[in-house]
């Protein structure tokens, strides 16, 4: 098997996988980075989530680029993983819990 280069960046990625730890307290996210995550999830790359949404690829790199930041995560895969675990995304019916917005839970009392 001849080895084309990638391996160790593979391994790289593997490693960076499995010693993936989630940030211990949650985010303040905007809306609008939260949906940005949400299609993120959806496998949607930044030029496509741009169009979707009616703005700059540029804008969209930005958000990202915040996001990971925010969230202390390295790349889109960690930055999906850490959503998953904070409940910020839901993919195919995984992780589907509905939490009451602070907004609507005042409105039932």
């Amino acid at each position: 098997m001849r080895d084309n280069g990638n391996s160790s960046e593979n391994q790289k990625k593997e490693r960076a996988l499995m010693n993936y730890e989630p940030t211990s307290a949650p985010v303040t996210l905007s809306e609008r980075e939260v949906q940005i995550i949400d299609l993120v999830a959806s496998g949607l790359t930044n030029h496509e989530i741009a169009e979707k949404l009616e703005i700059s690829k540029r804008t969209v790199d930005n958000h990202i680029s915040n996001i990971l930041t925010k969230t202390k995560t390295e790349n889109r895969v960690s930055l999906v993983r850490w959503a998953l675990q904070w409940g910020k995304v839901c993919l195919q019916d995984v992780n589907c819990c509905s939490i009451p917005l602070a907004d609507s839970v005042a409105e039932e009392v």
